[in-house]
């Protein structure tokens, strides 16, 4: 299902400002390798892009860096090198991967693998988690005991480690020698690289580039790339492009000669517990990092240039108060360097995002200008290449959702949010973060008109998009004792620690509340964009797969493919009129990917802001909402998958039939100066009725239960309809839609399947390895996952190869494989009988 469509109308909602539309690319227009492309920044990323261009055949390559070649003085040129594969992030996992192959290829990587240590139980514990991850990833990682982890690095103290994650595939990438080599094989294929040419504008004609001024002279363009690093907002800001990007400085020293030599060929040492790494370099010198120190931000504006800094303008001076207790944490564990000191250190500058994440893709600001800005070397040449696949065919080949520059709300983009939670981001690089750990500020930054009456309530709140949404009530805690909800003093299974967190039994309660008697769930974050204009409907129709040719009034549910039949998102489409459409969305991607194709009698604005939702959703839904409207809700008068505008009470609202948890009811928008009183109509006239406020941990539970898909978390543009099992939502025969011609078969070979688990106890929380026939399932992992408390045991959907209805599998969950069979879905009321309900 998707997120929901929404707002009571244009009229009443006030307008975000849409960013600048770039124009479709007319029939027969020229090929985009033929056009001029800028590169600025020559960088591991920069020169890994020329590469991958020219080898793709763009004819017209320049790269330009205001510092010498072959070091030009950014991050690349003081990089420790260290490449770690794993991230809890399976694109930024496989773009390391792709990058060690790179590397490899270019005899600038040296394979000495990795070791994670623990020396506490909750780190051993979380070993074994990322050892789940890795085998999800498809990345070799072993949980190894002590002794062997003394075997790979014998300088470790005796009893200092309670065990470790070996990744032999990981190793030290010499990011000078391969920025070389790409640059070098670029250059043979026709590239360009000028060095000591520091761009002074970015000039632009009717909302597209046009070209690159550098001190030296213009350069045409028809494409720019910042891959300029710690510099990108410098460069972003000449484009009128805002790049959410932080410079922090981060420690790194080199030891002295040991005083005995060191075995050859150690691996790479994380001790995240005290946020150190640690590398062997020549000379029998150790190379240490640490993470440990305060947030040293730097402002790039006011970085020197090449010839005025003392050794490279990323490269300052070292500050030795902050180092000290990362010394002493260091030869606490590793004892040989008590008979050292550290004889070479700097702090060095990196790229830090809000959410830790690159940005790649094409800015919304300016049609041709794109980002290639915080890759770290460990993705950078597979970055390079799927950026290089993303501008010659459209689209890259692995989900970049998580990396695109669209991702962001504009609340998410200004340099205060930017600096706080870049910060965050750099405190966190060896945390331990679960999945749900919302950040502590600046929050609350974006809340929904109920908010007040979600604390009085005593909401758990979370984050998500910069908005407040609360997990759970507190005050529902008493319905845990409610007899009606959970007969004979049954109460919800137990958790682990680590599956405990943001959670509590009272999710439990607000389910069973929601599929009994009636809640109220806040589903205001959940974007809205309007469509309008002449041509809206034939604009929709082409770009997404369902059929939307339907009556005034209609609701319908609806993907959005790319020209490869990938799910670029879903969609919830309203028609309110012959020409405006409003549609729930996903992120700011999705506004984006269509001002990229909408022809100009089409607008398109982003109403979020300016419009709030309840889902109205339980069996007494009816019996709520119906005495305070003169309108007739009744199953006939107002169909399943209708849309109509009404007043509640004193409250205009536009009420969709539809839900997201399977159960009868609506969903109410209506603009935020309301928001409260419709809030407050419908708590007061649902006393009698056991209404409940339910939170998204509810929301998970009862959406996994029915099978409704989350985009971004169980499908992807590496997914199709058919795979992803919303074949029903296809409708080639509609006629020509974005991706109609590579829909593939209609029973693939993966499919994303349904999965209970044996134990009524156990739980998973999404990521973890599928087991098949004793061996993990091919790219076999779960993507969402939730306790389901209407069937009384945990539900987990999981990419796997097709299997029968029955099908015995396993997941491992911190090293433990958890019985699991393949059920058929959906799990509750498969006939759709409750939610097509005439009673009520």
């Amino acid at each position: 299902m998707a997120s929901r469509p929404g707002g009571p109308g244009a009229s009443r909602a006030p307008e975000t400002p849409a960013p600048a539309r770039r124009a479709d690319v007319p029939p027969g227009a020229p090929d985009p390798r033929r056009v001029p492309v800028v590169i600025i920044g020559a960088g591991i990323v920069g020169c890994a892009l020329a590469d991958e261009l020219t080898a793709r055949g763009w004819s017209a390559v320049t790269v330009v860096e205001q510092g010498p070649l072959p070091a030009p003085g950014g991050s690349t040129s003081h990089a420790p090198g260290l490449v770690f594969q794993l991230n809890a992030s399976r694109t930024m996992a496989r773009l390391a991967a792709r990058t060690v192959r790179a590397f490899s290829g270019l005899g600038a990587f040296h394979p000495v693998g990795g070791v994670e240590i623990a020396t506490t139980e909750e780190r051993l514990a979380d070993l074994h988690r990322r050892a789940g991850l890795a085998a999800s990833w498809g990345l070799p990682a072993e949980v190894v005991p002590p002794a062997r982890c003394r075997e790979l690095w014998p300088l470790l103290a005796p009893g200092a480690v309670l065990g470790g994650l070996h990744t032999p595939g990981d190793g030290i990438a010499d990011a000078l020698t391969a920025a070389t080599r790409h640059r070098e094989r670029a250059a043979a294929r026709g590239a360009r690289f000028l060095d000591r040419h520091t761009v002074t504008a970015i000039e632009q004609e009717n909302g597209h580039v046009s070209a690159v001024v550098t001190d030296r002279g213009c350069l045409p363009a028809g494409r720019v790339v910042a891959a300029a690093g710690l510099w990108g907002p410098v460069i972003g800001a000449m484009a009128g492009v805002t790049v959410p990007l932080l410079p922090l400085a981060h420690q790194y020293a080199r030891t002295g000669q040991l005083p005995r030599p060191l075995p050859r060929g150690l691996p790479i040492l994380r001790h995240q517990e005290k946020d150190l790494y640690v590398r062997a370099h020549d000379g029998d010198t150790l190379g240490i990092g640490s993470y440990a120190h305060r947030v040293l931000p730097v402002d790039p504006r006011a970085l020197p240039a090449y010839d005025e800094a003392p050794v490279m303008p990323s490269s300052l001076p070292f500050t030795p108060e902050d180092w000290a207790p990362s010394w002493d944490e260091a030869v606490s564990l590793l004892p040989a360097l008590g008979g050292t000191a550290v004889a070479d250190a700097f702090n060095g500058v990196f790229s830090f995002t809000p959410d830790g994440m690159p940005l790649l893709g094409e800015a919304p600001e300016l049609g041709g200008f794109w980002l290639a800005e915080a890759v770290w070397v460990t993705h950078s040449a597979g970055a390079a290449e799927a950026l290089a696949q993303w501008m010659t065919d459209g689209h890259p080949a692995l989900d970049l959702h998580e990396c695109d520059i669209a991702r962001f709300d504009e609340a998410q983009r200004s340099p205060a949010y930017t600096a706080e939670r870049g910060a965050r981001a750099f405190a966190e690089v060896y945390d331990i973060v679960h999945p749900l750990d919302p950040p502590k500020a600046p929050r609350p930054l974006r809340i929904s008109p109920f908010h007040q009456r979600q604390r009085e309530l005593g909401a758990h709140f979370l984050e998500g998009g910069g908005w407040e949404r609360p997990q759970w009530y507190g005050a529902n805690a008493a319905l845990l004792d409610d007899p009606d909800l959970f007969p004979g003093g049954e109460r919800p299974p137990a958790r682990d620690t680590w599956a405990a967190r943001h959670w509590s039994p009272v999710v439990a309660a607000e389910a069973r509340a929601t599929r009994e008697r009636v809640a109220l769930h806040d589903m205001t974050p959940l974007r809205r964009l309007e469509v309008t204009g002449p041509g809206a409907l034939a604009f929709l129709q082409r770009m997404t797969t369902n059929q939307l040719a339907r009556p005034v009034g209609s609701v319908s549910y609806t993907l959005l493919l790319d020209e490869r039949a990938g799910i670029r998102s879903d969609l919830t489409v309203t028609r309110l009129g012959e020409d405006r459409f409003q549609l729930g969305a996903n992120t700011p991607a999705d506004l984006d990917w269509l001002l990229r194709h909408a022809p100009a009698a089409v607008q398109i604005r982003d109403i979020t802001s300016g419009t709030c939702c309840i889902g109205v959703w339980g069996p007494r839904a009816r019996a709520l909402i119906q005495p305070l409207t003169r309108d007739d809700f009744s199953h006939r008068g107002f169909g399943y998958f209708r849309a109509r505008r009404t007043h509640l009470g004193d409250v205009p609202v536009l009420a969709l039939r539809l839900s997201y948890v399977g159960e009868l009811g609506w969903e109410l928008y209506t603009t935020p100066d309301l928001g409260l009183r419709l809030w407050d109509t419908l708590w007061e006239a649902g006393a009698a009725l056991g209404l409940t406020a339910a939170g998204r941990g509810a929301l998970e539970s009862l959406r996994l239960e029915k099978g409704y898909r989350a985009w971004g978390r169980d499908m992807t543009t590496e997914d199709t309809p058919y795979e992803a099992g919303l074949g029903f939502v296809v409708r080639p025969e509609k006629g020509d839609f974005t991706g109609r011609n590579a829909l593939g078969p209609r029973n693939p070979a993966r499919r994303l399947t349904c999965l209970t688990l044996d134990d009524p106890a156990a739980v998973v929380l999404g990521k973890e390895p599928v087991h098949l026939l004793g061996a993990p399932a091919p790219a076999g992992h779960v993507t969402s996952a939730a306790y389901g408390y209407t069937i009384g045991r945990c539900v987990a959907y999981a990419w796997l190869p097709a299997l029968p209805v029955g099908t015995p599998v396993h997941i491992a969950y911190f090293g433990e494989k958890i019985p699991a069979t393949v059920a058929e879905e959906p799990l509750v009321d498969p006939e759709m009988t409750r939610i097509r309900s005439a009673a009520g």
